[in-house]
């Protein structure tokens, strides 16, 4: 478990993470959890979200109170933003939901402003639940009850999400 925590670490450091939640949250939202967030700030930009799904990833953002570049990060590294995408775990969409996830959300995970919606507040609740955009994007990739028990990412596929989610991450920051 120490070697997992460890690697962790490396591959945030490698990053070039540091303490804070890039962007903020809108006044309604949630308060700001603190978690890892690129170090890497770029001058606003737009963000590279196929232009139907532009208004449907900022509301998402918004309205969870995630940073706009961290849900486009998922996004494509979930689905390459491809909304017809699906897992042999049974994830739907641009932000790959599981329907059962999406059904405690009251969102279908097969309608696109849905899914978006429904990954932004689960992403949500796991950085709330973590304290830690590390440990958050490991349970949204592996499960909340497997990074628990392991305290840390529970194998080196989700060991290497996290560094993929991250990097794109910090590549996107200060999207808008």
């Amino acid at each position: 478990m120490r070697l997992r925590i460890l690697v962790l670490l490396l591959v945030a450091a490698a990053s070039g993470t540091a303490v804070g939640l890039a962007g903020g949250t809108p006044a309604h939202g949630p308060d700001p959890v603190p978690a890892a967030a690129p170090a890497k700030v770029a001058p606003s930009k737009p963000c590279p979200i196929p232009r139907r799904f532009a208004a449907t990833f900022r509301d998402a953002a918004n309205d969870a109170g995630v940073p706009l570049a961290m849900l486009v990060a998922v996004a494509k590294v979930e689905s390459q933003l491809r909304p017809d995408a699906s897992s042999t775990a049974g994830a739907h969409g641009l932000l790959q939901v599981l329907p059962a996830t999406a059904a405690e959300l009251d969102l279908d995970p097969y309608k696109t402003r849905e899914n978006v919606l429904a990954g932004a507040r689960y992403l949500r609740q796991m950085l709330d639940r973590f304290h830690s955009a590390e440990l958050a994007l490991a349970a949204y990739n592996a499960g909340p009850t497997a990074v628990e028990r392991k305290g840390a990412a529970p194998n080196d596929e989700t060991v290497a999400y996290v560094a993929n989610v991250t990097t794109e991450w910090r590549r996107l920051v200060g999207c808008s």
